[in-house]
């Protein structure tokens, strides 16, 4: 199998390009224009080519694409333009951009430039400046020789770090940065038209109707104190952050703070409403998205653009500004995601797997026992935290049984569970919610160990040491290098030091996250932990599914636990019991991990 490394060379603007459009409109727009294209075989000299489109496909039709293995910097970004434009599609498909990002998280930055700076494999040049504006024929000789060198060096250079990650890096790492490619590059879905626009129409009216009733006046919307107590009668706890200036705790409410942004997508719309105004956003994210979707129906098939390992636990995080990972709860856009014709929609999701694997990982054995057997397990918590017999617990009962399952295995507090059920419309004193979660922490007393033993773990990290943490063999902490996965990637924590903070008599644990440009400081502590390796090792499992569904049938999407795959009409329910088996199957590294899942196919993703 050959090896060929790309990179595409594209005409744009300040306001054309990827400071203004999604990959997906850059790419499909009717400017757009390849100005040229280097194409590295094996170990040979790369080549540089640059003419019309015609010519351009005869340059790639000389390449075996089809018995090879594609590497790029940013492969959505190539191997959508090989495919789209020039009907190319790679055996196999690799990506140094995600490949860096699980390896460094934010120790090094994702550019070409910086990877290769840190790595000592050369100087990136900067002639892609001199072409902004400039389409093919608006270059001179010279300048198209230049910018040909710079094209080939960017090349020579994604194919050096590509030598150098590829060494250590998981291979079944490497088969799940292809399948999230593919969802990119070889889109399926198609996109329900009539659905979108009468649902754009009715976001408009609803606004329109909801924005009349909003009797606060500016005063209400400004005050941080006034506005919080909105939410709450919204039943919506107020995000808080520590000040940077007091070093306190505060009510986070800016435009930066992600927490508050995130009630833009809010269920309810109200709420939706309340904080676009608060922030002077004309419109939500309900309905920039839903006009995004009616746009791209008009340009063809829908790409489902993912991040892989967006998080440091792994995990997939949305892109080019629709963010899949994040559609409200029976959201109108899901309805009008479907499969092509002669296809269903298939989606299956994983059952509590965050809570099996903590109960599987802290050796809560009766627990794990309980999930194995299929039993309520939501039951039995509240048959403990209301001291009655399980067949005598009432529906409201075991919905805080749930709650406390879901919620309560990572060291949650009484005022944060308080908040979550007030959330959920269930409101409970202080003192009972501190007596739940002294019932739960007594129950599977294996899990508080947990959080100790990681506490343990962070301190050894900062000494630089090894110690094994939870079941055994499950994981390890490498000292600094964090702690490992059963994948060989690693859980992080950048820059993991001992802070001291005012008015608090114990020093805490830090590391640094990065927002954009922005270095943050984040709390850790064993719970925090705890919930990260879980997030991990869950995200392990819905990734060796992902890639034993995509033998058999094309995985259009996943959605944190959940797979979405599309199957032929006419054996869709042979192919409903092959993603459940497929979900069911345990990891080798955990065999005695219960697994389960539920799903359903129809035509559209929202009838599953």
């Amino acid at each position: 199998m050959s090896l060929l490394v790309i990179d595409f060379e594209t005409y744009y603007t300040k306001k054309f390009g990827f400071n203004k459009l999604t990959t997906e409109e850059y790419i499909r727009h009717k400017k757009f224009e390849v100005v040229g294209v280097a194409v590295k075989r094996d170990n040979q000299e790369t080549v540089w080519f640059s003419g019309t489109r015609k010519n351009t496909q005869a340059f790639l039709d000389q390449f075996d694409w089809a018995n090879s293995t594609v590497v790029a910097h940013n492969a959505k970004f190539d191997v959508a333009i090989l495919n789209w434009l020039f009907n190319k599609i790679p055996l196999k498909i690799v990506d140094t951009l995600s490949m860096a990002r699980a390896i460094h998280t934010i120790e090094v930055g994702g550019s070409l430039a910086e990877l290769s700076k840190f790595y000592k494999l050369g100087v990136k040049g900067d002639e892609v400046h001199d072409a902004i504006g400039k389409q093919r024929l608006d270059f001179s000789r010279l300048e198209m020789v230049s910018y040909g060198k710079y094209c080939i060096q960017d090349v020579d250079l994604t194919y050096k770090l590509y030598r150098k990650l590829i060494k250590n890096f998981p291979p079944f790492e490497l088969d799940l940065i292809d399948l999230t490619i593919r969802m990119f590059s070889e889109p399926a879905l198609v996109l329900d038209v009539p659905v979108l626009e009468d649902h754009l129409k009715e976001i408009h009216e609803t606004k329109k109707q909801l924005l009349a009733k909003i009797v606060h006046d500016e005063k209400d919307l400004r005050s941080n104190d006034k506005f919080a107590e909105l939410l709450k009668q919204l039943n919506v706890n107020p995000p808080k952050k520590i000040s940077v200036a007091t070093g306190k705790e505060t009510y986070a409410f800016a435009k930066t703070d992600e927490q508050f942004r995130d009630l833009l997508e809010h269920e309810n719309e109200y709420v939706r409403l309340l904080v676009a105004a608060r922030l002077g956003v004309k419109s939500t994210i309900e309905e920039t998205r839903t006009q995004r979707f009616v746009d791209m129906a008009t340009r063809g098939p829908m790409p489902i653009p993912l991040r892989y390992y967006a998080a440091h636990t792994g995990r997939w995080g949305g892109e080019d500004k629709i963010n899949m990972q994040n559609l409200p709860r029976g959201s109108k856009l899901k309805y009008a995601l479907c499969a092509p014709e002669g296809y269903m929609f298939i989606d299956c999701d994983l059952s509590q797997i965050e809570a099996r694997t903590l109960a599987w990982l802290a050796e809560a054995d009766d627990l794990v026992k309980a999930f194995d057997r299929g039993d309520d397990v939501y039951k039995i918590m509240a048959s403990a935290i209301y001291n009655k017999p399980e067949q005598e617990v009432t529906k409201e009962e075991r919905f805080v049984g749930k709650q406390t399952v879901l919620g309560c295995g990572y060291g949650m507090g009484a005022n944060k569970f308080q908040m979550q059920l007030k959330n959920f419309g269930v409101e409970l004193e202080i003192e009972e919610c501190n007596r739940i979660i002294k019932v739960y922490r007594e129950t599977y007393e294996k899990v508080p160990q947990l959080w100790k033993q990681a506490n343990s773990a962070l301190k050894n990290m900062l000494l630089d040491q090894s110690t094994p943490v939870g079941r055994k063999g499950a994981l390890l902490v490498l000292g600094k290098a964090g702690i490992q996965l059963p994948n060989g990637l690693c859980v992080k924590y950048p820059n993991l030091r001992e802070l001291q903070p005012e008015d608090e008599p114990y020093p805490e644990m830090v590391y640094e996250t990065r927002k954009g440009k922005t270095t943050l400081d984040n709390r850790i502590y064993g719970g925090k932990v705890i919930e990260n390796v879980c997030q991990a090792l869950a995200r392990i499992v819905i990734g060796e599914q992902l890639l034993r569904v995509s033998k058999k049938y094309k995985v259009v999407m996943t959605v944190h636990d959940a797979i979405g795959c599309i199957a032929p009409d006419n054996e869709v329910e042979e192919a409903m019991k092959f993603v459940e088996n497929c979900m069911r199957v345990r990891p080798t590294w955990a065999l005695d991990l219960p697994l389960d899942c539920e799903g359903g196919y129809a035509k559209n993703y929202g009838n599953c």
